[in-house]
């Protein structure tokens, strides 16, 4: 829906930094859209606290709601028509995001568009992130919608790779990756043909 990839990038490295990490711009696109706790596993090691991987995971969170709340942040191109094109067209709409519930409500108030979904599954509601399909998964059985007739839009390898495990068709927007093994890769939404929803379905 947006591009928050700059955002979590000068969060984690913040936070990070607080912690006497240094991070690279490399690792942390080949971390992106995973959950915070296998980012910070990936980071720490598997000896680390639950404790110490929830603070520090909160910490990184509350510097992005932060910089969120004092930039703002907008959709990306052909965002809005999508999502208002399908909602007038009956399909059922959710979020699943590896993001904590807080930030997710944070973008839905600040862009207005809660109503456009049906159903949100963030990171509280999952045990295992993405590559692992339990997500979409989630959504689908929220949304009350099988699998085999779910579209999933992703900007990232991880989501593109859960959604077809997941047994579901992908969309994927090149908006920080610039290969994506979708069944449909775009530069942006705007981009994307009139039918495509229709024509990617079985």
């Amino acid at each position: 829906m947006l591009d928050s990839a700059e955002y979590h990038w000068l969060a984690w490295r913040a936070t990070l930094a607080a912690e006497g990490i240094e991070l690279s711009h490399d690792r942390f696109l080949a971390s992106f859209g995973q959950r915070n706790d296998t980012i910070l596993r990936g980071h720490l090691g598997s000896a680390v606290p639950l404790a110490e991987i929830d603070r520090i995971g909160a910490a990184k969170e509350e510097r992005y709601r932060a910089l969120v709340r004092e930039r703002g942040i907008a959709l990306l191109p052909g965002v809005e028509r999508w999502l208002k094109r399908l909602r007038a067209e009956g399909w059922r709409q959710a979020i699943a995001s590896a993001a904590p519930r807080p930030n997710v409500d944070v973008i839905l108030a600040i862009l207005d568009l809660a109503a456009c979904f049906q159903a949100i599954v963030s990171a509280e509601d999952v045990r295992l992130g993405k590559p692992d399909p339990q997500v979409f998964l989630l959504a689908a059985d929220r949304l009350a919608v099988p699998p085999r007739r779910c579209v999933v839009v992703e900007d990232a390898p991880q989501g593109i790779e859960a959604a077809h495990r997941g047994g579901m068709r992908a969309v994927g927007v090149r908006t920080s990756h610039p290969a994506l093994e979708a069944d449909i890769t775009v530069g942006t939404l705007a981009e994307l043909p009139d039918d495509a929803f229709e024509e990617i379905l079985p």
